[in-house]
């Protein structure tokens, strides 16, 4: 009986927002997969795919890679932030020399950006209610 060789799997997370996308990357023939649909028929704009894609067009490894992403959360924005930071650590993880080439381009830094609380006594986070002299 032969042992079939099983492929090895990267795991990564990234968070945007609120957004979370789990990242699994493994060698193949450049497939994106998110949340089991085509990343083409997933995503709404071209600037989504664009985003998306960047960690991989900047190492080369764009049809060398397959990508299967499951992602909730946020919304487009934010997922596509969140998908692009999971793809750039599992990238990293998968070979530590890739990071000279991703942590320039800020492909490994978390955006912090979230919504910021309403505060008690006003009607959102900034916004103030009319201030009446008399």
């Amino acid at each position: 009986m032969i042992a079939t060789e099983k492929p090895k799997i990267y795991h990564a997370i990234g968070r945007r927002k609120s957004a979370i996308a789990s990242v699994r990357l493994y060698n193949g023939s450049g497939r994106l997969t998110v949340n089991g649909n085509d990343l083409e028929e997933y995503c709404s704009t071209e600037q989504m795919v664009r985003q998306i894609k960047t960690p991989l067009v900047t190492v080369g490894q764009l049809d060398k890679l397959d990508v299967n992403i499951m992602v909730k959360g946020s919304g487009s924005t934010g997922q596509s932030g969140a998908i692009a930071l999971g793809i750039a650590r599992a990238l990293q993880l998968m070979n530590p020399e890739l990071r000279s080439k991703l942590k320039p381009k800020g492909h490994l830094t978390r955006d912090p950006r979230a919504k910021e609380r309403k505060k008690p006594g006003q009607p959102g986070a900034r916004k103030k209610f009319q201030f009446s002299k008399r």
